[in-house]
């Protein structure tokens, strides 16, 4: 990777790098669960609900750049974490999480 990643990313800081076609995407991990990504979700995110990512880590290229996503950024940030600690160098966090994308980037989409 040859741009250095920060610890964490805003809502319209993603919504920017989403909308360049110059830059490299990232992968959307939704962490949440089932019934929070059936009210709103982010377009192409993939999902893995917070206790299903260990056992998928092989799922997930060690190489892409990844972002985690949940309701405000504290589980996301646990998956950070967690892949970081084994091998995921590349990952970013939302700050916010899917809350501050509504209400920041797509005030169409549904809160909760």
């Amino acid at each position: 990777m040859s741009e250095l990643l920060p610890e964490q990313i805003t809502a319209p800081e993603l919504a920017q790098w989403l909308a360049d076609p110059t830059r490299l995407q990232p992968v959307l991990l939704d962490v949440r669960e089932v019934g929070e990504v059936q009210r709103c979700h982010i377009s192409g995110s993939v999902y893995m609900p917070m206790q299903t990512v260990p056992a998928r880590l092989a799922e997930l290229d060690q190489e892409a750049v990844i972002v985690c996503l949940c309701h405000h950024g504290a589980r996301s940030m646990q998956v950070k974490r967690f892949l970081n600690q084994h091998g995921y160098d590349n990952v970013i966090n939302l700050a916010g999480g899917i809350h501050a994308w509504a209400t920041q980037v797509d005030p169409e989409m549904a809160t909760y």
